[in-house]
């Protein structure tokens, strides 16, 4: 009985916007608002610019309310204009990931973030507004594992159309039939582009390389505990200690990235020389993974700097990636300590 009444209240809801009622259109399109930007920010890699590609196709389908059939629900449609509207966005950009000089290695390690300029965090308290949404019987991913930095990253490698693709089909778990109305294609056209950016993205992300976002076990949450102490600290014995193997870490936007213990190790003993001082942590969380704001001394005190991501596996701390303190005014972190 419930449903029908909400489909009562949907189509009433859509009478009164098609005939100018903004009200009723903001009150349509609010429960999908976040996960529309979630998707814009998966193609994008930039919280930023899904912010705004959020507003385009908000503007843009009420300008369209108008056009709209019913014919698809009205979710499938917003998502076919927030898809449209990334792709023109990406074409209109021509952002691609391109090889990068000055770092210390001939060659990114799978699965690293370091090519991806534009590359921001995205934090989960965004994420887990609708973390709850179900995708369709067709996704691959789950949630947490479709958010994290190194699957974001990844989808960056991709052209634009088999990118979006990806996420409708595998992320999202739409049809392929429903996908390729959606981008004007055919479901063998689609399916193709699938199965390309399906190779493309395991290639760069291999399941054996990291668990992604995977929920954290509690041995994982005492390994980053240490981790972080142990790094807040300075003690970067223990810190190496720590790490796996193949390590990365990374500072988009810049072009640097520093793999295994000894590149590491030394890393980060010149970044204690330069710094020069002790440096602060506060826990919280970004992108489905443990993160950390770092607080750096000024003339007034601790001041908010930066936040490391950290990706850990049961072998040890396979990633730490620096985002420079600009990024930080969607988190809700305090500016200084």
């Amino acid at each position: 009985m419930r449903s029908v009444i909400d489909e009562l209240e949907t189509r009433n809801r859509l009478a009164r916007a098609q005939r100018g009622d903004e009200e009723a259109f903001a009150q349509l399109t609010a429960p999908y608002r976040r996960e529309l930007q979630l998707h814009c920010y998966r193609i994008l890699g930039s919280l930023q610019d899904a912010e705004d590609l959020l507003q385009e196709t908000l503007l843009a389908a009420w300008r369209g309310l108008e056009q709209f059939e019913g014919r698809s629900s009205l979710r499938a449609w917003l998502y076919t204009i927030a898809t449209n509207r990334c792709l023109n966005a990406l074409r209109d950009r021509g952002r691609r990931p391109q090889p990068v000089a000055g770092a210390e290695s001939g060659q990114h390690p799978a699965g690293s973030v370091a090519e991806i300029a534009w590359l921001e965090p995205y934090p989960d308290s965004l994420f887990e507004a609708v973390a709850d949404v179900a995708p369709g019987p067709d996704a691959r991913y789950e949630a947490k594992e479709s958010i994290a930095l190194a699957f974001v990253s990844g989808l960056q490698h991709l052209a634009p159309r088999q990118r979006a693709v990806l996420v409708l089909r595998d992320v999202l778990g739409f049809h392929a039939d429903e996908v390729a109305e959606m981008l004007g294609s055919s479901p063998a056209s689609v399916n193709s582009a699938l199965q390309r950016a399906r190779a493309s993205l395991e290639s760069r992300v291999p399941a054996a390389r990291d668990r992604l976002a995977m929920p954290l076990t509690v041995a994982d949450r005492e390994l980053v505990g240490r981790f972080a102490d142990a790094l807040q600290r300075d003690d970067i014995d223990e810190v190496v200690a720590m790490l796996t193997d193949d390590a990365v870490i990374s500072m988009p936007p810049e072009p640097e990235w520093h793999t295994g213990r000894e590149a590491i190790e030394a890393f980060l003993r010149a970044r204690k020389a330069a710094r020069g001082g002790p440096w602060r942590f506060v826990a919280t969380s970004a992108n489905g993974q443990p993160a950390f704001a770092y607080y750096l001394t000024d003339a007034e005190g601790w001041a908010r700097s930066g936040l490391l991501v950290v990706g850990v596996r049961a072998d040890g701390i396979t990633s730490v990636t620096r985002f420079h303190e600009g990024l930080l005014d969607r988190f809700d972190l305090p500016e200084r300590l």
